[in-house]
């Protein structure tokens, strides 16, 4: 019986440990802070700024509907949760709308990589004068 219970708990610990976070969106200022700084943040947008030197990475992380302005452009690496990946080539000037999104992220190409996200935080209706 109580190695049953150990068992089990340490079947619990396991899942709580490698699934929980995977399935929690993770701001990206917090797991890639050496990549994204947080410019501005109301209740209408969330402003980034990004800088991704070649052969950079970053950890899984959430970004929430956006639009990205590439200041200076450079290939970019983009993994989804389920493994599937994406490379994009990036031109400086390029102006993106992504919906939201959950991936790890590469600079596989050999240019340092700045951008600006702008992501769009929910509508909230105008008041009455």
């Amino acid at each position: 019986m109580k190695s049953k219970m150990l068992f089990l708990i340490c079947v619990c610990l396991i899942a709580f440990v490698f699934i929980a976070p995977s399935a929690n969106a993770q701001d990206p200022v917090k797991v890639a802070s050496q990549a994204f700084v947080e410019k501005l943040n109301n209740d209408n947008v969330r402003v980034l700024e990004y800088h991704s030197k070649p052969g950079s990475k970053e950890a899984m992380h959430t970004h929430s509907t956006s639009v990205l302005y590439v200041v200076s452009g450079g290939k970019f690496k983009s993994t989804t949760p389920d493994g599937k990946s994406q490379v994009v080539e990036y031109k400086s000037g390029d102006v993106v709308w992504r919906e939201s999104l959950t991936h790890s992220g590469e600079n596989v190409g050999d240019t340092e990589i700045h951008a600006i996200l702008i992501e769009v935080k929910e509508a909230k209706p105008a008041m009455k004068k």
